[in-house]
């Protein structure tokens, strides 16, 4: 990843006042980027788009994903070289509660985008950020790869699945590799695991969860504590999404396909172990307990192959699960003490990129 690449770059991201879009605005301001944003407001409150002060040095758009008018307008005034494509309905219980809006937003949405972006001038690179849940899973003991199987037993998961879908079936009819010549656009997706980092605030996630029972002096109650993910911290990820739109502003089409970025097969943890490193790191009396009500269904386990993308694009995680773990407390700690959360927060971003 290379801060040349970025310098004034026109960039556009939706989804900006979520976690992982603040965590990618403050990284790409930190290399010089000139940033777009598009999307509703904060969807939590407290949050890390306000707590981090993500709305200095970039232009803001209140927006729906799935209203393409709107999106036309916006690519037409920001003409931006890049779209970073990660405003989703992300989490699976809520998709219980709500499929249609899961349905809508996910799928829909992200039809919309692509849409828009058929007339976007000057426009060189889509990421589509989608999950690792896209994939049909098996409980296999070995990590999906970018062509096994997409699929999904929840709504979240499904919509995920057919976001993919239409990323390929958009590329195949538009945005042809074969005639990239003409249109000058490559779009990819990329596929995250579960990712960690401080100002995440959704209900139903792991650490966000973790911090509101300590905050309250109460044990955590963890659904499923044998399920394995693959955690990583949220600058992971982010790091290769930059890497593979810097790839595809460089070689077009040949890198425009599906990719995964995850942690190394080590960090691949059972939820048990990652809550009782936290409440040790916590202290304080932290706790947990297993939630023995039942669930709707979610998967017990998954990791990815990610070597394509070590090969390919050399990237590879810079964080253990332990490193992860504990930046994401350092900044809820900053938190809780009404420390200068968007100086730690550029901080710990600079000293990610200096790895």
């Amino acid at each position: 990843m290379s801060p040349a690449s970025w310098r004034d770059r026109r960039v556009l991201v939706t989804g900006h006042t979520g976690f992982k879009g603040s965590w990618l605005c403050l990284m790409l301001r930190h290399l010089g980027a000139r940033i777009t944003g598009y999307s509703l407001p904060p969807p939590t409150t407290p949050n890390l788009y306000d707590d981090a002060a993500v709305a200095d040095g970039l232009t803001a758009i209140e927006g729906d994903v799935r209203n393409v008018g709107s999106l036309r307008e916006c690519l037409s005034g920001a003409r931006p070289e890049v779209v970073f494509h990660l405003a989703a309905q992300s989490l699976v219980r809520r998709s219980y509660a709500d499929p249609v809006e899961s349905y809508s937003t996910n799928v829909l949405g992200t039809a919309c985008v692509l849409e828009a972006c058929r007339t976007a001038p000057g426009l060189k690179a889509v990421v589509i950020v989608t999950t690792d849940k896209c994939y049909r899973n098996r409980e296999w003991l070995w990590g999906y790869r970018e062509d096994d199987a997409l699929g999904g037993d929840d709504p979240y998961s499904s919509s995920k699945a057919a976001a993919e879908l239409v990323t390929t079936a958009y590329r195949n009819s538009f945005f042809s590799p074969g005639l990239h010549s003409e249109h000058g656009v490559a779009i990819a997706s990329a596929r995250a695991g579960n990712v960690v980092g401080g100002g995440d605030w959704a209900e139903d996630r792991l650490i966000p969860d973790a911090i509101r029972a300590f905050v309250g002096n109460e044990a955590v109650r963890i659904r499923h504590p044998q399920a394995t993910r693959p955690w990583q911290h949220v600058l992971d990820p982010l790091s290769g999404y930059l890497a593979l739109a810097e790839r595809m502003m460089l070689d077009g089409p040949v890198v425009g396909e599906a990719w995964n970025f995850g942690p190394l097969n080590e960090e691949a943890r059972p939820v048990s172990w990652v809550m009782d490193y936290v409440c040790r790191r916590w202290e304080n009396g932290a706790r947990w307990i297993e939630d023995s009500a039942t669930h709707p269904h979610e998967g017990g386990f998954l990791r990815l192959d990610c070597s394509k993308a070590a090969a390919r694009l050399h990237w590879r995680p810079r964080l253990s699960l332990p490193q992860a773990l504990d930046l994401a407390l350092e900044w809820y700690k900053a938190w809780a003490g009404h420390r200068d959360l968007p100086a730690l927060t550029r901080k710990q971003i600079q000293d990610y990129l200096s790895r």
